[in-house]
């Protein structure tokens, strides 16, 4: 039983990689909503939380692994959608050298 959750949680968190591939090399996050990766988070954080109070392997270790990449995804956003902006409209980073 405990293969077959570490293979299903496995499945589901590595379903992560492609949107922050994507999102790192388009550098967009903007069609991700902050309210989306917040509640997701929190999802996964309770059952991280609750597969480690039963200490079930697989809950906890997947989820683990899928809070981690919630959470890069979400910083990769705050870094493109709200530190980013803001460096780009300084006027020294506006310079063109030709």
């Amino acid at each position: 039983m405990i293969t077959l959750g570490l293979v299903a949680g496995a499945l589901t968190t590595c379903c992560w990689l492609p949107q922050l591939f994507r999102s790192w090399r388009t550098r967009s996050t903007t069609d991700l909503s902050w309210l989306y990766l917040a509640v997701f988070g929190a999802g996964i954080a309770l059952w991280l939380m609750y597969g480690v109070l039963r200490r079930d392997l697989a809950i906890a270790v997947t989820n683990a692994l899928t809070l981690t990449l919630t959470l890069g995804v979400g910083g990769l956003k705050f870094w493109l959608d709200v530190l980013r902006p803001r460096s780009q409209s300084r006027p020294e980073a506006a310079v063109s050298i030709e």
